[in-house]
């Protein structure tokens, strides 16, 4: 699908926060509240809006820990460990990647203690082979929000 200049200004303000009202949107983007309406609808039925989800604000007192957690599979397990990975509420990113592991999950956890139950909770569930932990000390530049 080709996205023009109107699609991407919408599309940014939504990423920015999917809940705001059809007609501020309009009134920032300068069109009919029937056109952002219209719009949406067509992003979604062509599937560059899939869904829409909560955004967990990061704790502003550095409180709590992240780790970037390597995690190689077994072929045939793939899919239930992903499974049994989504139940984590401190799962807050998945990736398939290539290389040595077959995910890379980033974790959020209150503490190092709760952390290494995590960790100990991924490394029993059936089909993970093996796994890595980077804790993460600092963010020196983070774009993601």
């Amino acid at each position: 699908m080709n996205l023009d200049e109107l699609d991407r200004r919408l599309l940014a303000l939504l990423q920015a926060d999917a809940r705001t009202p059809a007609a501020d949107l309009a009134r920032k983007l300068g069109v009919a509240r029937t056109t952002v309406l219209a719009r949406l609808a067509r992003l979604r039925r062509e599937g560059v809006i899939v869904g829409f989800t909560v955004r967990l604000a990061t704790d502003t007192g550095e409180r709590g820990v992240e780790a970037y957690v390597g995690i190689a599979t077994s072929q045939k397990s793939a899919r239930d460990v992903t499974l049994r990975l989504a139940a984590l509420p401190e799962l807050r990113q998945l990736c398939s990647v290539s290389g040595e592991f077959d995910y890379l999950a980033l974790l959020r956890a209150e503490s190092t203690s709760r952390l290494d139950a995590l960790l100990d909770e991924i490394g029993a569930i059936e089909g993970v082979m093996k796994t890595t932990t980077s804790v993460v000390l600092a963010r020196r530049i983070d774009r993601t929000t």
